[in-house]
C-alpha cells in the first residue's frame, strides 16, 4: 500500500500535467448550471427533454471498464452518477480523464439525462473541467474515520464520509429553528446582549477571563444568555425577550458538559411559573417532533415521552427519600459524610456546593420528564422567595434522564433581597468558591427603578444531545482540541 506522502507526490504530479496541459487546477469560476439534488428531482423532464446541463461535485467513486467510465458525484445537495464514454467524449478528454483525475476531486461535467438499463438516473458526460484537485485521498468508504480525535479533529472528512453526522448537524440546525420560531409566535423578542462582561451573572460556574487592551481592565467571557442583561429589558419595557447565543464556562468535560456551547433564554414579564411550566412543555414537544418526528426517545439508560403528563418533584424531600438527609435541617458535618458514604464527588465544604452535590446524586435515577420545584434558596440565588416556606424558592428544573435539561425561575425582582443573597454568594467567593455567582450591583441599581414580575427560562444543546443520545461533543461541529504536537 502507497504511503500518504507517495499518494500526495503523485497527486502533485497530475497537478503538474493539468497546469502543463493548460488547464486550471483551481479556477475561480463553475460552469455548474443545476444542483444534484435538482437534477434528481427534475430527471424525468431533463430526459424527456433531452437537455444538455453542466453539473458539478466531488468524486465519490471512479469505476472504470475500458472504454467506459462511471463515476459517482456528490454536491452536499445529494448524489448522481455520470458515465464517460470514449467514443462520446473522444479520445483526447477521455485518456485526460484518466490521467488526472482521481477520487476527491471536484470537477463539473456536461451532458445528457438517460437512464441506464438497471433503472439508474445517469448523465452521458460530453466535457468536463477540474474545479478543485485534491493532495489527499479520503477515507475508506466503509471504515471512514475511526479514531474519536481523529473524527472531531477531521470533521469535515467525518462529515463527508458518515451521512448520518451530516443529518445530525442538520437536525440540530432546525432543532434551534424550531425553538426560534415557537418563541417568535409567542411574541418573544430576539436580542443580542453582551458576551464580554465586568462581572459575570446568571449561573454558577467558573468562567474564562480576559483582558480589554483599549479598557485596560480584565473581562469575562459570559456563562449564560444574557440573563441580567435580559432583566433590564424587562425594566426597560420589552414585555417578552429571548437570545440564543454560544456560552463559556471553564470547567471540567463531560458525556454532557463542555466549555463552550449554545444556549437559549428567554424572559417574559408578567408571566407566573405556571403559565412558564405549559409554555415549557409545549416548547419540548414542539421540537421533538418537528426535528424528530416523535417524542419518545431512549438515551442514557433512560427511557421518556414528552407528551406524558409532567409530575413534579421536590428538591428536599427527594434528596431526603433517596438519602435519609434534610438538607434544610442536617448540619454540614453530616452532609459531608453522607457524601463521602454515597462515595459522591465534590468540591468545596460549604452548604451550597454539597446541597447542590447530593442533588446531582439523586438526580440520575429519575427518568422523568418531571419538573424538579422547591429548590433551597441557597441554591437559587436569582429566584423569588417561596411563598409558603421562605428557606425555599420558586422555580423548576426540567430533568429527563437523570439529567437538568432546562431551569426556570419567577424571577427575583426584591432590590433588598437580591443584595443579600449577591453578598452571600461574595463570601461563598471569598471562601475559596470559584463557581459562585458574582455581584453585580448596577443589577441591583437597576431592580430599584422597578422589574415587572418575570417568568425566565433556559436550555442549552444538551437537550439535543439527550434526544439523539450521543456526548455533548459527538454533537458540536467543531469541539475544542488540543493543538498537534510537532
Amino acid at each position: 500500500m502507497s504511503s500518504i506522502d507517495e499518494i500526495r507526490d503523485a497527486r502533485i504530479k497530475k497537478l503538474k500535467l493539468l497546469e502543463d496541459r493548460g488547464h486550471k487546477a483551481y479556477p475561480a469560476d463553475s460552469l455548474r448550471e443545476i444542483s444534484l439534488k435538482e437534477a434528481f428531482d427534475n430527471f424525468e423532464n431533463l430526459e424527456k427533454n433531452k437537455e444538455t446541463k453542466w453539473i458539478a461535485g466531488r468524486v465519490m467513486s471512479i469505476r472504470g471498464q475500458g472504454a467506459i467510465v462511471f463515476i459517482t458525484l456528490n454536491d452536499g445537495t445529494g448524489t448522481f452518477q455520470g458515465l464517460l464514454k470514449k467514443d462520446v467524449l473522444d479520445d483526447e478528454k477521455f485518456n485526460f480523464w484518466n490521467e488526472v483525475v482521481d477520487i476527491g476531486d471536484f470537477v463539473e461535467i456536461e451532458g445528457t439525462f438517460f437512464t441506464t438499463n438497471r433503472g439508474e438516473k445517469t448523465l452521458e458526460v460530453k466535457d468536463w473541467h477540474m474545479l478543485s484537485k485534491s493532495l489527499r485521498s479520503l477515507p475508506e468508504k466503509w471504515h471512514g474515520l475511526v479514531d474519536v480525535e481523529e473524527r472531531f479533529r477531521k470533521r469535515y472528512l467525518d462529515i463527508l464520509m458518515n451521512p448520518e453526522m451530516k443529518d445530525l448537524f442538520e437536525k440540530k440546525a432546525k432543532f434551534w429553528d424550531v425553538t426560534r420560531n415557537f418563541l417568535r409566535k409567542e411574541n418573544f423578542l430576539e436580542v443580542e446582549t453582551p458576551t464580554l462582561e465586568v462581572t459575570t451573572g446568571g449561573a454558577e460556574a467558573r468562567p474564562f477571563g480576559t483582558h480589554h487592551n483599549d479598557f485596560d481592565m480584565d473581562v469575562y467571557m459570559r456563562i449564560s444568555v444574557g440573563e441580567l442583561w435580559q432583566k433590564r429589558l424587562m425594566t426597560a419595557g420589552f414585555p417578552r425577550t429571548f437570545e440564543i447565543g454560544r456560552v463559556y464556562r471553564n470547567e471540567g468535560g463531560s458525556p454532557e458538559h463542555t466549555q463552550e456551547f449554545t444556549n437559549m433564554e428567554f424572559y417574559a414579564s408578567f408571566m407566573n411559573i405556571n403559565e412558564g411550566k405549559k409554555l415549557v412543555r409545549d416548547l419540548y414537544i414542539k421540537i421533538a417532533q418537528e426535528v424528530f418526528g416523535k417524542t419518545e426517545f431512549e438515551t442514557r439508560g433512560h427511557k421518556f415521552n414528552l407528551s406524558d403528563d409532567w409530575g413534579e418533584i421536590d428538591y428536599v424531600e427527594e434528596i431526603k427519600k433517596q438519602t435519609g438527609i434534610d438538607v434544610l435541617e442536617v448540619k454540614e458535618e453530616e452532609m459531608e459524610k453522607t457524601l463521602k458514604k454515597l462515595k459522591v464527588e465534590f468540591q468545596g465544604k460549604n452548604r451550597e456546593r454539597m446541597t447542590d452535590s447530593l442533588w446531582k446524586f439523586c438526580r440520575k435515577n429519575i427518568s422523568g420528564p418531571v419538573f424538579l420545584v422547591n429548590h433551597p434558596k441557597l441554591v437559587a440565588p436569582l429566584s423569588k422567595e417561596n411563598s409558603k416556606d421562605n428557606r425555599k424558592t420558586e422555580m423548576f428544573q426540567v430533568i429527563i434522564a437523570g439529567s437538568e435539561i432546562g431551569r426556570a425561575h419567577a424571577e427575583l425582582n426584591d432590590p433588598i433581597d437580591q443584595k443579600k443573597r449577591f453578598e452571600e454568594q461574595k463570601k461563598l467567593i471569598e471562601g475559596g468558591d470559584e463557581e459562585a455567582m458574582m455581584s453585580d450591583m448596577e443589577f441591583v441599581e437597576m431592580l430599584e427603578y422597578g422589574m415587572p414580575p418575570c417568568f425566565g427560562f433556559g436550555f442549552g444543546e444538551r437537550f439535543f444531545a439527550f434526544m439523539v443520545d450521543k456526548p455533548l461533543r459527538e454533537t458540536q461541529l467543531f469541539p475544542l482540541m488540543r493543538p498537534i504536537k510537532e
